[in-house]
């Protein structure tokens, strides 16, 4: 889950600041819009799978499954832990960014009504 919202950080400060007063719409706009089209927003996603990758690392490894030939024993194991941890990943991030965060913009007055996902 970490992973998840961690890959939506481009959009949640412009939407925090805005909401808290700190910062003006515009600049608002103006600061999500450098950091989704930019490259922070790549540099997000490949940290946030290095982190995925990381906890999954580590939950195999408290499974008793340290080395190449265990995974390789377990595979159905580790490719169904592997998947459903991607998908989870993903759904997580789609809801919070796509339809949480895009929400909170518009009602805090972000001009992001006009390109959200379900125009």
């Amino acid at each position: 889950m970490g992973s998840a919202l961690l890959a939506s950080m481009c959009c949640f400060p412009s939407v925090l600041l805005v909401g808290l007063g700190l910062m003006t719409v515009s600049a608002g706009d103006a600061l999500s819009n450098d950091l989704y089209f930019g490259p922070t927003r790549w540099f997000l996603y490949a940290l946030s799978m290095v982190i995925l990758g990381w906890g999954l690392y580590r939950h195999f490894q408290n499974q008793g499954i340290c080395t190449l030939d265990q995974a390789k024993r377990q595979r159905k194991k580790v490719f169904n832990t592997v998947t459903l941890a991607a998908i989870v990943t993903f759904v997580i991030y789609f809801i919070w960014n796509y339809i949480i965060l895009e929400l909170a913009g518009i009602a805090v007055g972000l001009p992001w009504e006009e390109s959200a996902f379900w125009r």
